[in-house]
């Protein structure tokens, strides 16, 4: 049975259907066109479709839709603000932080998590929160350096 629920997206009050089997990814993508958030693994341990739920990182491939039922929800499309990149967005340009970038929306999300929570984290944080998250193109050492920039305690 398919129920329609409020939640608000990137700042917005939308309204989505949520049943048995939709996930927060189907929403996402297919209901709201946000398709920042990607389909790897479909079983949550690659990350490339992590948004926030709350604050908190979320396996959107994972969460049932009906979960997010009048919570805050953020996904990549919502980190730019007035046509500005987001600090994380501009450093993992910088940075060269991608190749393909098929991951970095997850990454992006999760690194955001993980600054709301530790402005200055160390790098060992960085590297421990973005653990879950893959990167088929190997880039993680300039992913991790791209945070530390965004965060203020890495080089420009």
């Amino acid at each position: 049975m398919n129920n329609p629920v409020s939640v608000v997206v990137n700042g917005a009050k939308r309204s989505i259907v949520v049943g048995q089997g939709i996930t927060l990814l189907d929403v996402l993508r297919d209901q709201l066109d946000l398709t920042g958030a990607k389909y790897g693994c479909g079983e949550g341990q690659c990350g490339a479709c992590t948004v926030l739920v709350e604050g908190k990182a979320v396996r959107s491939c994972l969460a049932a839709a009906e979960s997010v039922a009048g919570k805050k929800v953020e996904t990549v499309e919502g980190l730019e603000r007035e046509g500005r990149l987001h600090p994380l967005q501009a450093a993992f340009l910088e940075k060269s932080a991608f190749q393909c970038g098929y991951c970095t929306p997850g990454f992006l999300m999760a690194a955001e998590a993980l600054l709301r929570r530790v402005p200055k984290p160390a790098e060992a944080e960085i590297r421990r929160e973005l653990n879950g998250n893959i990167c088929r193109c190997g880039t993680y050492p300039r992913i991790v350096e791209a945070v530390r920039m965004a965060a203020g305690v890495g080089k420009r």
